[in-house]
């Protein structure tokens, strides 16, 4: 077996090259599966095996399970075939917008709910660990997904989605950021946030917002500034731009209940930018690691 499973690159032609039928995707499987971490029986937890009746799976030599690479994992129990969950996944991994479900469809002759079922759960293994905080220099500001409200001034949103969004700021520009669904703008919502993706080390600066005013307390560099309608945070304002500009163009529409899939998705690729050659192979690990019934089934209609 070819226990190789990093990429440095991965463009279309070597994709095809290493995956063209179902069997190399469960090779691929398996070596994410169990070469770093070894073979654990999910049945009884021995640790010894013979190879099984299967292709690529492995058979427990104390209670006889024999165990399938995708077996409690994000790819267990899929509607169609895992060549096809792999062509998907490069896709929304090496396109620089990614892909929506209608194209997704249209491609792979698969029902619409089908591709929205799949990509929620893609969508949810891009989540951010919260193990790598910003550090250094922080800008912080909330946007509200749809646009303000005719007749609504400042801070009231009606039935629009409110965002709250950080960018790192280096040297030679932008660093990484993070960005999460808030059900208003009071500092309760806000603490979440900062706690999982903001180092208390870093220099944040933020506009006058009172809800912002508690956090120095944790925060003790937090500085508020005056926004001047996003002049006063240049690059916080254009990142913004560019995620509503992606919504509109690429997926038209999105609900709150699903938006945070939509901002995770944006900034996995977003925050891995410099290094596109690995988002697949990272994906594929991250969706074998992660329990099946870890991630939600997507149910209801399209967003």
């Amino acid at each position: 077996m070819n226990e190789h499973l990093d990429f440095d690159s991965l463009n279309s032609i070597e994709f095809f090259q290493r995956f063209p039928d179902e069997a190399t995707c469960y090779e691929y499987l398996s070596i994410a599966k169990w070469h770093s971490s070894g073979f654990i029986c999910r049945k009884c937890g021995h640790n010894k095996y013979c190879i099984g009746k299967r292709p690529f799976s492995r058979r427990c030599l104390r209670c006889k399970y024999d165990e399938s690479p995708t077996a409690g994992t994000a790819f267990d129990k899929l509607k169609f075939s895992k060549h096809i969950a792999f062509h998907i996944l490069f896709k929304l991994s090496s396109r620089k917008k990614g892909i929506s479900t209608v194209e997704l469809s249209k491609e792979f002759s698969l029902r619409q709910k089908t591709c929205w079922a799949f990509k929620w759960k893609i969508q949810q293994a891009m989540q951010s660990s919260g193990r790598y905080p910003l550090t250094g220099e922080v800008h912080v500001d909330e946007f509200v997904i749809g646009g303000p409200e005719e007749q609504k001034r400042g801070r009231s949103h009606g039935s629009k989605k409110i965002v709250i969004m950080a960018l790192e700021i280096v040297e030679k520009g932008v660093g990484r950021a993070y960005a999460q669904v808030l059900d208003d703008y009071s500092s309760k919502s806000f603490i979440p946030f900062f706690e999982k993706h903001i180092s208390k080390d870093a220099v944040i600066k933020t506009d006058e917002w009172t809800g912002y005013k508690p956090l120095k307390k944790d925060y003790p560099n937090l500085k508020q500034i005056p926004s001047l309608s996003g002049k006063g945070f240049p690059d916080v304002h254009i990142h913004i731009m560019n995620i509503k500009g992606w919504l509109r163009g690429i997926h038209h529409h999105c609900s709150k209940e699903h938006l945070q899939g939509y901002l995770d998705e944006y900034h996995f690729r977003f925050n891995r930018r410099n290094s596109e050659g690995v988002l697949f192979n990272t994906l594929i690990k991250r969706m074998v690691n992660k329990s099946a019934n870890r991630l939600n089934q997507y149910k209801g209609k399209a967003p």
